[in-house]
């Protein structure tokens, strides 16, 4: 139901007369937590951790004629075994795609389509990401939380970091942290206590059109997976066809993805081998 006009006046008031006394009346604080040593406890919990699994919960906002959003939702499946070895089921609204790698091959698969394409990548699992990042020109969503590097993908760039305060995300205890970059505005949600895991991420792309945002709600974390050996190995059903990845060409600068974009883009395309 939409606000008439003289209620967004009034409840604009409401706020702007609250504040003040709200926080004149509000306890004084000692010294926040610094949100980068979070992050880095974050990134080492995880990097500890020699096998994991967890689901999330994605929305993405498209931008078409005219600067308007729709929002498109997707569901991802993340398994990993360190050092080489992670699969990705991810599928919503707009694709169904499985990312596997088995530490010699890297093979993206569109569901919907039957068809699939492998290639040869890295021994490890920062190897595989890039390859499918840099030479196949496709992202795998969530990849990044299986990287030894993850602390370091999530600086670059780091002009500004902020401690929000202490929130909640599915029930669990969390602490908000925001993070500001040239190109990329950046909030996340890591879990207190001994398990600093994040819960959740929004990205907001500030300096495309409409600035779209990305929001990934994470759960069902299990950080001492038992997977199946045959995990990680795609072995294809009756009429899937195996294709060649055809990378789309590079999109113009004014409307590239930002590093740390988390989206996974076109399913393999091209012609049969």
């Amino acid at each position: 139901m939409r606000l008439k006009s003289n209620s967004r006046a009034t409840l604009g008031c409401l706020v702007l007369l609250s504040g003040p006394m709200l926080a004149a009346a509000a306890p004084e604080k000692g010294t926040p937590p610094d949100p980068d040593k979070i992050v880095a406890g974050m990134c080492a919990y995880l990097k500890s951790l020699d096998r994991f699994s967890f689901r999330a919960e994605v929305t993405d906002d498209e931008v078409y004629i005219g600067g308007k959003k729709l929002q498109f939702g997707f569901t991802t499946e993340t398994f990993v075994e360190r050092p080489d070895k992670l699969r990705v089921d991810a599928a919503g609204d707009l694709f169904d795609k499985q990312f596997l790698f088995d530490g010699k091959t890297l093979t993206l698969v569109d569901v919907g389509e039957k068809v699939y394409a492998s290639v040869p990548a890295p021994g490890d699992i920062e190897g595989a990401l890039a390859k499918a990042d840099g030479e196949l020109r496709f992202r795998v969503p969530l990849g990044d939380l299986a990287s030894v590097r993850l602390c370091e993908h999530l600086a670059k760039g780091q002009g500004h970091a902020l401690f929000v305060g202490p929130s909640k995300v599915g029930g669990v205890a969390t602490e908000h942290l925001a993070f500001d970059r040239a190109d990329i505005q950046f909030q996340l949600w890591v879990a207190t206590g001994d398990r600093p895991l994040p819960m959740k991420i929004l990205i907001n792309q500030k300096n495309l059109p409409a600035a779209p945002q990305w929001t990934a709600v994470l759960s069902d974390w299990k950080t001492a997976a038992k997977l199946k050996p045959d995990t990680f190995t795609y072995n294809p059903g009756p009429g899937v066809k195996q294709i060649k990845f055809a990378p789309p060409p590079p999109p113009p600068a004014a409307a590239k993805t930002p590093d740390s974009g988390p989206a996974m883009t076109p399913a393999p395309t091209g012609e049969k081998p």
